[in-house]
Formats: structure tokens, C-alpha cells, sequence
């Protein structure tokens, strides 16, 4: 609630007085919260009122892409935990979502940088693939050999974006991205032993850290290429 209320240039107080009933320290995504106008601002630096349309609109398709990447990713743990006819099916979906972060990535990356981190982002998901059958045939050798690969694949992932932009940090997406992993191996481990609740959850979890992951990624496009979000 402070970073809305400092991005509007109001007070977390004036929020909470134009919505009766307002739980400021229990936001959840999707909520409507009016903001009251302010003509100024005490401080010396200048304050933004809003995003424009194309930051929206960017903002929009990275969440997009990145809860569609986790929604395939439990549609594909689900087919292979209960050998579901579909499974074929819904992973060639799930590796669709690649190529859909390659497109959105082009037009500011050009196409090397964009196929690459597409390059990468397929190691994750195949991967992750390998993880779940070895833990539903109980090869606890060939599991461990694909958890090993599968962060190693995410410190990839981390380092070639810290390198292609000078606002997200390796650190922080290293860190953002074992969290996924560690979460989704947890899902996949709660639906392989019939702890349906569990994985419910968990997913509940790894959305909203996605949701995380797609506002880090626009947030970052718009600070290098702030031509294209005036």
C-alpha cells in the first residue's frame, strides 16, 4: 500500500478514507482500490500519476505469459501423475509458452536475444518434464540428476537476463527462480502422493510469485526502453 500510495502521490491515510472498509495491510491481486487526486506533491521530486497504455499493455501479456506457463506446468504434472491421454497434448501446449516469451521479447531484444532465453526457457520446462517421471517411477538417481540440471538450467536463465538488462539483477532472479522450482517440484511431489489440497495451495503460492516474476520483467523492459512507454 506505501508504494501505491507513493506512485499516486497521496498517503496510505487518504487511500483508506476513500474506501471504507479497505484492509491496507491484506491486498490481493485483482482488487479495486480508489486513488484521490492530488494536484501536488511536497517533495522536489516529480511524481507519476500513472503508466501509459503500452506499459499496460506490456504489463498485461508478461502476466499473461507467465500464468500460463504455470497453469500448463499443472496440466502437465497432472497428465503424466495419472497417465492421462492428453499428456502429448497439453506439453506441446506447454512448450508453446516459450516461443510466446520469444515474441513478446523481440521487438526490444532483437531476434538472437530472444531465442535464446526461448532456448533456455524450453531446457526449463524439458527438464522439469524428466523431474516429475522420475519421481513417479521412483528413480530417485535419474531425479536428483534432473533437480542438479534443472538449477543449473535456472542459473542460466538468471545470468543471461542480469546481462541483457541493466535493471534486472541476476541475484534477484536467481533467487526468484529457485523459489519457482523449489515450489513446483513441491506441487508435483504433493499430486504424485495424493495430497490434492497441498498442491492446491502450493499453486496458490507459486501464482502469486509468478505475478512477481511478470511485474519484475515489465518493470525492467520499461526502465531500459522508456521510448516506447511515453
Amino acid at each position: 500500500m506505501w508504494k501505491i500510495a507513493n506512485h499516486f502521490c497521496t498517503t496510505i491515510q487518504e487511500i483508506a478514507l476513500v474506501n471504507p472498509g479497505l484492509d491496507v495491510n491484506n491486498l490481493y491481486i485483482g482488487q479495486t482500490i480508489c486513488i484521490p487526486q492530488r494536484n501536488s506533491r511536497p517533495s522536489a521530486q516529480p511524481c507519476g500519476m500513472g503508466i501509459s497504455k503500452a506499459e499496460q499493455t506490456l504489463s498485461n501479456h508478461m502476466r499473461l505469459l507467465w500464468e500460463q506457463h504455470i497453469y500448463w506446468t499443472r496440466m502437465v504434472i497432472l497428465s503424466m501423475a495419472f497417465g492421462l491421454p492428453d499428456t502429448e497434448f497439453v506439453t506441446n501446449r506447454l512448450l508453446r509458452n516459450p516461443k510466446d516469451f520469444e515474441a513478446a521479447l523481440r521487438p526490444f531484444y532483437g531476434e538472437n536475444i530472444a531465442a535464446r532465453f526461448a532456448e533456455l526457457f524450453t531446457d526449463h520446462l524439458t527438464i522439469a518434464a524428466e523431474l516429475v517421471q522420475a519421481a513417479k517411477a521412483g528413480d530417485s538417481a535419474a531425479a536428483t540428476d534432473a533437480e542438479k540440471r534443472w538449477y543449473a538450467n535456472a542459473d542460466q536463465i538468471a545470468a543471461f537476463l542480469g546481462s541483457i538488462n541493466p535493471y534486472w539483477s541476476a541475484q534477484e532472479w536467481q533467487k526468484m527462480l529457485y523459489d519457482h522450482l523449489a515450489m513446483t517440484k513441491d506441487e508435483a511431489v504433493d499430486i504424485l502422493t495424493q495430497k490434492y489440497a497441498d498442491s492446491i495451495n502450493m499453486f496458490e503460492n507459486i501464482e502469486r510469485q509468478a505475478l512477481d516474476m511478470a511485474d519484475m520483467m515489465t518493470q525492467g523492459i520499461v526502465k531500459q526502453f522508456p521510448q516506447y512507454f511515453r
